[in-house]
């Protein structure tokens, strides 16, 4: 069968570009070139260039998969994006990806679109562990492999910060202004957060370019929302009924999208906003909106859904037993937040529920379930601390800590990056009446507040021995 590409005749029904793509010209760079990327800023830049037409083209970037930017280049960076709910399906086809690279296979072609005066903004989707941040001070981590690499070889990077860090180096070095810098992953004050490592990097190089960074780059806050699960043979036999020809890179996402950004920018941007993104003073009411009562519901369903051999989300929100838990789970979020402008936090919570339960979404509980170590600390850790200092007992954050727990004792192997040393608190654990206590041993883990409430700890401890 035909695959996409751009000769391909789509039926007129098909939501497809209405821009000349073949003058479409870079504007944005983009690391982590994966699925949630395509399903969000890629659709907001797409809607922003039908509205208004400029040299917007993203270049993505890949860190370490070939495949995935080979897979665009054959098909001319086209690919479908499926919306799916109860009341059926919707397809569109995304143009707004101009070029792919691969750094791990040509980390020049990348270092010098981030030198090319072109480029205004740089977007990042790589992952919470991709960044290299000490789990304990929040700077650099040393030890991280990209960080240590790119800490001795700063002009051939390997790792997100190492790029960002060389890409100012080289505009520095020639006179360019700067780019902005807009992170896009589920970190807390994410903006603040890669400010901090890359004016730490630039710093072990030469002060002056830590000091042209702090003064010259601008790096806002963001938040984003929009569940993408991982694309599968099905979805891509779903696409090419809907479109005709193949498409090896279609992906499949609800049809809820939100996209809240801090409004500064050291130059110009695309129009997000003509495809629902909204521009605020303070993104943190919404970040930590979507942290604790999204992110932290998500993750408390994943290891419910793992403990309860439930593969999907909604196979977990199938169970009248979890709906309650998780609703009980998001009212005590909900008491540690502050008011969210133009956000009923009730509706909100309501929608999240529906959200989850989408039966036309196949979101696996065990890619959820990942990267724990470097979730939970936002989602659930910090959320106990601050229910607890208002004089709540922590409840429901003591049974979602539990059940990730439960989880990671269970489990034989762990897709964390921390996995040899919460494996080892598992083990240690059988060795004590008080089986959280190597957990809570972990350095930077948890907070110290919640390291000293023994009454806490204990609730932790009594719920976990009802779960295995």
């Amino acid at each position: 069968m035909e695959r996409l590409t751009a000769r391909t005749q789509l039926d007129a029904s098909t939501q497809s570009p209405p821009y000349n793509r073949q003058v479409l010209k870079p504007g944005i760079v983009h690391i982590g070139l994966g699925a949630f990327h395509r399903a969000h800023q890629a659709v907001y830049t797409d809607a922003a260039l039908a509205h208004a037409f400029g040299n917007w083209g993203i270049v993505g970037v890949s860190l370490r998969s070939t495949e995935i930017a080979h897979d665009m280049r054959a098909q001319d960076c086209l690919y479908s994006v499926v919306a799916r709910d109860r009341s059926g399906d919707n397809v569109r086809v995304v143009g707004s990806i101009v070029e792919a690279l691969a750094a791990s296979e040509d980390g020049e072609a990348v270092l010098a679109r981030l030198a090319d005066p072109a480029v205004h903004v740089v977007t990042l989707t790589v992952s919470e562990k991709a960044y290299g941040i000490d789990p304990v001070g929040g700077g650099l981590d040393h030890a991280h492999p990209a960080i240590a690499h790119d800490l001795k070889s700063p002009t051939r990077p390997m790792g997100v910060i190492g790029y960002l860090t060389e890409g100012l180096a080289r505009r520095r070095a020639a006179g360019q202004r700067p780019f902005t810098v807009l992170c896009c992953d589920n970190l807390p004050s994410n903006g603040r957060i890669v400010r901090r490592l890359v004016t730490e990097m630039a710093a072990a190089r030469d002060p002056g370019l830590s000091a042209w960074v702090d003064e010259n780059v601008f790096f806002p806050c963001s938040m984003v929302d929009r569940i993408v699960p991982a694309a599968t043979a099905e979805t891509r036999a779903r696409a090419e009924k809907l479109l005709g020809v193949e498409d090896r890179l279609s992906i499949e996402a609800e049809t809820f999208s939100q996209w809240v950004i801090e409004d500064d920018f050291v130059s110009d941007r695309p129009a997000w906003e003509a495809g629902g993104a909204l521009f605020v003073k303070d993104v943190e009411p919404y970040e930590k909106m979507k942290l604790r009562l999204l992110n932290g519901s998500h993750s408390l369903i994943a290891y419910l859904g793992q403990l309860q051999k439930l593969e999907f989300v909604r196979d977990v929100m199938g169970v009248p037993e979890n709906v309650a838990l998780v609703r009980r789970h998001m009212q005590a979020a909900v008491r540690t937040l502050d008011p969210v402008p133009g956000i009923d936090l009730a509706h909100y919570m309501d929608q999240l529920v529906e959200r989850f339960a989408n039966p036309a979404i196949a979101h696996r509980t065990l890619q959820i379930a990942m990267d724990g170590s470097q979730k939970l600390p936002q989602r659930l850790f910090q959320p106990a601390v601050d229910a607890l200092s208002s004089g709540s007992d922590g409840a429901e954050f003591a049974f979602a800590t539990a059940v990730w727990i439960a989880f990671i004792k269970l489990a034989r192997t762990l897709d964390d990056p921390r996995s040899g040393e919460l494996l080892k608190a598992a083990a240690d654990a059988v060795r004590t009446d008080d089986e959280t206590a190597s957990f809570f041993a972990v350095p930077g883990l948890f907070p110290k507040e919640l390291q000293a409430n023994r009454v806490w700890r204990d609730r932790v401890n009594s719920l976990l021995k009802s779960l295995v």
